[in-house]
């Protein structure tokens, strides 16, 4: 029929075209055929809108992302406060889309629940609706007061006052707010358009034909999710369909089957998000899929059931923007009520879709360097601090077990350590690709410092893991060929053992914290284990001179104070990059820095060595004895 109509009005139109192809039409009561620049309009105009949408929600988050972030992270321990923050945030950012996404990245990465999770999606779908609530001022109309709040008068103004400071502006955070301003009015200045180009289509009875058969709910629902799939966007394909129904065309019986498609589509782009994401973090786009598409199965049933048992006095009148939003909004919340008591419920039906299989600590681990969390570059900052903070503790634990395989080997010790070895050279990697895509932002000192310590950190408990295998490889070296240390060199080695595996706890907690005071202890220590190396290393030598110890076990026990020399050298290095990191000076000279304490110069370092000295020097010399 559709296209019958067409078919009939296209050669009148044809016509039309050959005298003025920029303003052909045939008469608006027959048919849908209109000027050519009244469909430019509404394309320019929906592209203005869509334009306006995306830059204001991407301001806002920039401007603060991060901290909305970390507040998602920190205060979705209640589910209800999850529902109230996820209607905030959405709220504020303009996107349930943007939200789900995030929500989907912290339960990828571990460091959000999945029952916290579904919370916040739920009051993702409430907050998405606040766009529309807001875009309803279009139809704000009468006293001289409301005509000034009418977008036709003040979209203009915030363009050109955010464009104005734009310009002017030098800071970071002022061209952001100036961008939230440009978005804002451009989005209401788009709508404007769109219905500034329907306006010959008011009275067009093959447009009214054409909505009508939207009235069928299976229709409208197939169109709504069909829109939101192109358009990205929830809150941007029902602004759509609002400026559309300025025409008065539209009745809700049209309207309410196409905001429920659309609200049933929002899911797409959190689908598309979730690709390559760990199997909790798709369980949440599923449950996000059946919030979805239950609450649209209920409402449509409800609707049409009471429809043909009572009916609604407004199901025939004309819907405005106003009545879509409100339905939009009505719609959500009901939902988001309707489906809350079944969170548990959802959450096993989703491990039923997506079953749970084993987990190795790469993937657990890495999961949390998420690309979607690359555009808050203090954010993705944050999730590499946590990665190299689990790379410092892996090299602990290989340490400790390291020194357990020289006591006793054992290949169970030994494959474990080869497991967390493959952790920390996967974690470097994965790592340092991850940093090289924050550093393409324009990042600002602080962050830029952040950056640098992360990366050379990297590398300095990497190669601490290798050391860790070196000493294992030791340990196998002397089990296969049956070498054992005396008793005398075994004690030696249980005080430098000791030593290193403080070091290993201060670094770890120095660059854990950033704390200044714990990286300050690390160089002292790292010197009185140099001292040491050098008591043993002259003991060694003087066994070899009197026959003591053979080759084979001469080699062996050089090899393991190599390695700890080494360990404690990169101890010193990150202790260093967090003493830089704290700097207030850009100059910072690390190689200067470390001679000048290894100097005593102050009075601290002087007190923390001889502390050293009594907790390892000391018993060490008294084991000769």
């Amino acid at each position: 029929m559709i296209l019958y109509k067409l078919k009939r009005y296209g050669k009148k139109a044809a016509q039309g075209a050959a005298k003025n192809p920029l303003r052909w039409s045939a008469k608006k009561e027959d048919g849908i055929i209109m000027a050519l620049s009244d469909w430019m309009t509404i394309l320019g105009g929906i592209g203005l809108f869509l334009y306006g949408m995306s830059l204001l929600g991407s301001s806002i988050e920039m401007l603060a992302g991060a901290e909305l972030e970390k507040t998602l992270e920190k205060l979705t321990g209640n589910r209800v406060r999850g529902v109230l923050l996820g209607v905030a945030v959405t709220g504020v950012i303009q996107s349930s889309s943007a939200t789900s996404i995030m929500v989907v990245g912290f339960i990828n990465a571990g460091i959000m629940k999945l029952a916290q999770g579904v919370s916040v999606m739920m009051g993702a779908n409430i907050g998405t609706t606040v766009t529309g609530q807001i875009l309803r001022l279009g139809d704000l109309s009468g006293s001289a007061a409301m005509s000034i709040l009418s977008p036709a008068t003040f979209a203009p103004l915030c363009v050109a006052v955010g464009a104005f400071i734009r310009l002017l502006a030098k800071k970071h955070k002022h061209k952001m707010i100036a961008s939230v301003a440009i978005g804002f009015g451009t989005l209401f200045i788009g709508m404007s358009m769109i219905e500034g180009g329907m306006e010959p289509l008011k009275t067009s009875a093959a447009l009214q034909d054409i909505f009508a058969r939207f009235e069928n709910p299976l229709l409208g629902v197939l169109l709504g999710v069909v829109v939101v799939s192109v358009l990205q966007s929830a809150s941007a394909s029902v602004g759509v369909l609002q400026a559309i129904s300025a025409a008065g065309n539209m009745t809700f019986a049209m309207a309410a089957p196409i905001v429920l498609g659309m609200n049933i589509g929002k899911f797409v782009p959190v689908i598309m998000a979730s690709a390559g994401t760990n199997k909790k973090a798709k369980r949440a786009v599923v449950i996000n899929i059946m919030i979805c598409v239950s609450g649209a199965i209920v409402f449509l049933i409800g609707m049409y059931l009471y429809q043909a048992l009572v009916g609604f006095p407004f199901w025939k009148e004309t819907v405005n923007r106003g009545g879509i939003a409100n339905f939009n909004t009505i719609f959500n919340l009901a939902t988001t009520v309707l489906m809350f008591p079944f969170c548990n419920l959802m959450i096993r039906l989703s491990a039923k879709f997506i079953p749970d299989d084993g987990e190795s600590r790469a993937e657990r681990e890495l999961a949390l360097l998420d690309s979607r969390f690359l555009h808050t570059p203090a954010v993705a900052l944050e999730q590499a601090h946590k990665v190299v903070c689990a790379m410092a503790e892996t090299g602990k634990e290989n340490f400790v077990l390291s020194t357990e395989l020289l006591s006793k080997y054992s290949e169970e010790k030994a494959a474990k350590l080869e497991e967390n070895e493959s952790f920390l050279d996967k974690s470097e990697t994965a790592l340092t690709e991850y940093v090289v895509q924050i550093n393409a932002h324009d990042l600002d000192h602080e962050k830029t410092r952040f950056s640098q310590e992360t990366a050379l950190a990297i590398c300095d408990f990497e190669r601490i893991g290798d050391y860790c295998v070196n000493i294992a490889d030791v340990a196998r070296y002397m089990d296969e060929h049956n070498i054992h240390f005396s008793a005398q060199g075994n004690r030696e080695l249980s005080y430098l053992f000791e030593a290193t595996s403080a070091i290993l706890d201060l670094t770890y907690t120095a660059y854990r914290e950033t704390d200044r005071q714990t990286a300050l202890r690390v160089e002292p220590l790292e010197e009185t284990i140099d001292s040491m190396l050098e008591i043993l290393k002259q003991r060694h030598t003087d066994r070899l001179e009197r026959g003591e110890c053979d080759v084979q076990r001469g080699i062996s026990f050089m090899d393991l104070l190599g390695n700890v020399e080494r360990i404690s050298d990169h101890c010193s290095n990150v202790a260093v990059h967090v003493l830089q990191r704290l700097s207030e000076t850009d100059d910072f000279d690390a190689h200067f820095e470390r001679n000048e304490m290894h100097k005593g110069v102050t009075e601290s370092y002087r007190t923390l060595f001889d502390c050293y000295r009594s907790l390892y020097i000391d018993p060490l010399n008294n084991t000769e004895k």
